[in-house]
Formats: structure tokens, sequence, C-alpha cells
């Protein structure tokens, strides 16, 4: 009898999770459970050779169960082509999580749709064929996906497969996110496995702090801010006012705030609904320019529960806590485009966070050669990423496959990562009895981040830990 473990995806890297859990048992039979089902994107997209995300490294059709810890699309975004290829099983997910990914994976597949036909045409333009022949995957295939999901609410255990039980803690990460805890009995033991998704920080402004585990034999931890410190609350309004009165007031500019349709979002809303409240606010128009942001917000609302009671206690004052006067929520593209035609000061909010799809990429082309203008980049970038590209200081970047220049200022907030930094990573596994924890292994994360997370860990106690490579395999 065997329990392995094998990463195919956010190992040494950020994105693309997908990590495959397979039972063997002594009657030859064997469970394979994959944990999330994510896309690769910058860096680990633009150094491969082919694309990644049309290889699994495994057969879809043999995967038993699926397991989703939330809906970001490098952790969801393979979902629609993972089903496409043969998968059948059954896709767990919270139920935050599932209502999430049907808007998250049908955008996904516009975007496919859109930068394929884009490829064909640029392709076609100059006398060649494209290198892929059809998208990842289409809106077909995105309902088929979905149709599998089965949901679990937080700290209820469920069989998932014989001898398998799932329980979800929540990780205050996005709505829904969950670390996923699996008590596998492969005849012999019960092994005790925990994989932590991505873990949010202490200090949210909306969610929960993330919730304590029971004790595990095996974790397999996020690092993606494993070597990071970040500010707290106060410090974060008052930057972002700053960064507001700066470009908008004093310099008469547009601020483009890039930002996740999920969580990322819905944090800058509440600080600036806040900050509207509290009469601090410049009269400054604001814009959500994302149909995916504004559906995502919609939800969230739906799923006020899972906010923090304090916050919860502030819908008794303010039933609305995403809207305020001069917040426009823009869907339609005709409106998108009128914005670059503005002359006054606005501040807009756009996907995606890592500047790489989406209508940010049109303000950013139209905004990024005036002086007067700003970027703000208020989450994770992965390397090889255009937001990457900006925070590393080029002065000129691609976009739509045209050269931009960057006059605009390019600026980052930390507090509004998602993720944990190294001292909340640590105190998030500190319910646990190091002594008890015989492996570790980390993931979603560089280079830097890793060792840096490694060596905290072993501070406080944890003693094997392991830094999988894409593909590599592990006996538990």
């Amino acid at each position: 009898m065997s329990i392995t473990l094998t990463s195919h995806g956010a190992a040494g890297t950020v994105t693309g999770s997908k990590h495959l859990l397979e039972v063997t048992r002594t009657d030859g039979s064997t469970t394979r459970v994959l944990l999330d089902c994510g896309m690769f994107q910058g860096e680990a997209v633009y150094k491969a050779k082919g694309d990644p995300n049309r290889r699994f490294g495994f057969e879809p059709k043999d995967i038993d169960v699926l397991v989703m810890s939330h809906a970001h699309i490098d952790h969801s975004g393979l979902v629609p082509r993972l089903v496409a290829e043969g998968f059948t099983g059954p896709i767990w997910s919270t139920p935050a999580t599932r209502d999430l990914c049907a808007i998250m994976l049908a955008d996904s597949a516009h975007i496919q749709e859109y930068d394929f036909a884009f490829d064909l045409k640029r392709a076609r333009k100059r006398g060649r064929e494209p290198e892929e022949l059809e998208p990842l995957y289409t809106v077909d295939d995105v309902q088929p996906a979905m149709a599998l999901f089965q949901t679990t609410e937080y700290a209820q255990p469920v069989t998932i497969a014989p001898g398998i039980t799932l329980t979800y803690t929540d990780t205050g990460h996005i709505l829904g996110s969950a670390a996923v805890h699996l008590a596998i009995d492969d005849g012999e033991r019960v092994l005790q496995v925990t994989f932590t998704g991505d873990v949010g920080r202490y200090v949210d402004r909306l969610l929960p702090q993330p919730a304590v585990f029971r004790q595990a034999d095996v974790i397999i931890c996020e690092s993606t801010d494993g070597d990071r410190d970040y500010a707290d609350i106060a410090e974060a309004e008052a930057e972002l006012l700053r960064h507001v009165e700066e470009v908008c007031v004093q310099r008469g500019g547009r601020l483009i705030i890039p930002a996740f349709s999920i969580g990322k979002t819905q944090e800058l809303l509440y600080t600036l609904n806040t900050l509207s409240n509290e009469g601090r606010l410049p009269r400054i128009p604001v814009f959500v320019d994302s149909p995916l942001a504004i559906s995502a917000t919609d939800i969230v609302r739906h799923y006020s529960k899972l906010f923090k009671p304090d916050v919860q206690a502030e819908l008794a004052k303010d039933p609305d806590l995403f809207n305020f006067p001069g917040v426009e929520f823009v869907r339609s593209p005709d409106r998108s485009k009128q914005l670059n035609s503005m002359k006054k000061p606005f501040i807009v909010i756009a996907a995606s966070g890592m500047m790489e799809a989406g209508r940010v990429r049109h303000h950013l082309r139209n905004c990024l050669p005036d002086p007067a203008n700003g970027v703000l980049a208020v989450g994770f970038c992965a390397p090889g990423t255009l937001g990457d590209e900006l925070l590393r200081g080029a002065k000129e970047v691609r976009i739509f496959g045209d050269p931009v220049a960057v006059n605009a200022s390019v600026d980052k907030m930390e507090f509004y990562s998602a993720h944990a930094d190294r001292g909340e990573l640590v105190r998030y596994l500190g319910c646990q009895d190091a002594a008890k924890v015989k492996r570790v292994f980390l993931v979603h994360g560089v280079d830097h981040s890793l060792l840096a997370l490694k060596e905290r860990m072993m501070g406080a106690g944890f003693r094997d830990i392991a830094i999988p490579r894409k593909g590599e395999r592990f006996v538990l």
C-alpha cells in the first residue's frame, strides 16, 4: 500500500496549482485525488517550451475526484479543459467557490476565445499559421464542468471516495476559500493530509482570520509571500488616500488600479466606502470597469454571512458596503471606451490584477504615456506578467502587440495582498504540534519566498520540509 504526492503545478512557481494524491491499496485499486486545477500564468508560460496549460502531466480520465481550494484562476482555470479531456468525477468546493467559479470560468473562456482569435488574425497577417489550432477551451466547455460541482460547508466532513474524508476550514483568502483536510485510510493507517490552498491575512478587511485546523501528518503549504512582511490597516487606508490625492488631485491625472475581480476589488471598494463615509475621499469619480468584478461583488453581497462579525454589524448602518457617492459600475464596452476620452481626473478599478487580460489593458495603453497618470498595483504579479514588467521599472511595454511608453508613475501597495506574509503563515501553522508533522511541502512560491519560509518554519520546529519541483513524486 502506498500514498504518493506529485505536484504538476505551483511547484517552484506561483501559478498552475495542481497536486495529485494517489492512494494504492492492497487489493491493487488506486484512488486519484487532484487538489486544484489551476492555470499557469506569466513566466511559467513564457519560459516553457510550448504552453504548459495544454499538458496536464497525467490523464484527466484517470482522476477520480477533484477538490478545489478556491476560485482564483491560478487554482481553477483549467477545470473546463480537464472535463473536456475526459474527467467525469465529482468536483468538490464550498458553495461560494462554486458560484464564483461559474462566473470566473465563463469569463476565462471568453478570454481564451478572444486571445486565440487575436493571435490567429495576427499570425495570418504575417503570413503564417498560429502555433495552436484551438483555444484552451471555449464557453461551451464551462457548463459541463459546472455540472460536476458538489459543495460542502466549512467544518462539515464528507466522504469523497472510499476511505477518504474531506473537511474544509476557512482560510480568509477570498470569499469561499478553504484549506483542504483529507483523512486518508489506505487499509493500514489513516493519514491526515492538509493542503492550505492560499492563506489570507490576519488583518483582512472583510473576511475572518484563517481558522485553526486539526493536527496533520502531512502539510502542503503555499508560500507566495513567504519572504515579506506587510503593514497594518490604518497605514493601508492612509497610503491609498495618498495615492489618490497625489495622482488625481495634485497632478490632475487618472489613477489606474488593476485588481483581481474577486477579493481585491471588493476590499478596495470597502476601503473607499469607509473613506467616503468619513468625508476623507476627494470628490473624484470612481469607475469599476469589469463586468466580472460587478458580478463577483453581487455574489459577495449574497454571502455576507461569511464576513467578519464587525463587518456584518456595519451592514446594519450601511446596507451596501461597496457603493458610495461617485462610484459607477461599468458593464457596457462602449461606456468603458468613453472613459479613455474623459479629460477630468478619475479612479478606475479594472481586471486583471496581473494586467494580463481584461479591460485594464486598454486603460494602461491609453494612460501609461502620460506622466500625470498613475498605476497602483494592489496584488501579487507573477514573474513575466505585464504587471511584473511595470513594477520592475520598464520604460516601454507591449500591449496588444504594440509598444507603449511608460511615463506614468507605477507604485505598489503591499497591504492589499490576499496572501499571508511569512509571519502570518507561521502563525497559521502555529495550531500544529510541529513534532507530529511528518512532512511539509512548500508550494505556490518562487525560490526566494520558498527558501525564506522554509528557514522560518525550521525555526518554528518543523523539520522535514521539501520544496517539490514540477513532476517530482513523493511517497508519504
